[in-house]
Formats: C-alpha cells, structure tokens, sequence
C-alpha cells in the first residue's frame, strides 16, 4: 500500500526526531511549511518549551512584498535575530521531513546569514 504524502513526511520526521534533539543551550530549529507560509520554533525539548517564534504571518512581515523563498529568508533571518538577542548562537536544525530545498533551504540560509550557527 502507497503512502501518502503526509504519511511518508510523519515518518520521515519521526526518523529524524531521534537523532536530533534540543537542549536550552542548544535549541532545536523546527520548521513547518504550509501551502502560503511559514513557520519556525526554537525548542527546548528536554523542558518541552518553546523558547523562540517566528513566522511569514508575523505583522512586521507580512506588509513586504516578494516570493515565499524570499518571505522565508525574511523569517529565518527574523528568528536568527531573536536568537542572538535572548544569547543564543548554536541550533540543531529539524527540516520537519520535508525536503531540504526551496523556502526550508531559504530559511536556513536566512538564519545563517543571521549569525546562527547548525
């Protein structure tokens, strides 16, 4: 029996889930993509908190115009200077099973240019 799409994305993640965890010094950067936005946490899961959000949605984001790769460099680079402003410069990276190119590869590449470190 085939997969579906969102079956075989659940599982991807929950493979990925048991190698990658975060800690308060080392949160994890989770990434979720929907259809129009996107989203991204800073996680602690040892605590099971969420330290640190930021998403296409937020106001200050979502008056820019451009494409949604643009848009999620915008919150990669947003979310990565949240971190340095709480003291936080290393992140474990969590794609959230999907694939690691378009807006999740912009995203990331928006929070390196922000000073993060993964």
């Amino acid at each position: 029996m085939k997969l579906s799409k969102l079956d075989r994305r659940k599982r991807i993640q929950k493979r990925i889930r048991k190698i990658v965890n975060g800690t308060s010094d080392v949160p994890r950067l989770s990434v979720f993509r929907s259809n129009k936005e996107i989203y991204a946490q800073l996680i602690d899961d040892l605590n099971g908190v969420t330290l640190i959000t930021a998403s296409s949605r937020d106001k200050d984001l979502v008056s820019k115009k451009g494409t949604k790769i643009e848009k999620a460099e915008a919150v990669g680079e947003k979310i990565a200077k949240l971190a340095m402003d709480k003291g936080i410069s290393k992140v474990v990276f969590d794609r959230s099973g999907f694939l690691y190119h378009g807006r999740v590869k912009a995203l990331a590449e928006g929070a390196r240019k922000g000073g993060l470190k993964f």
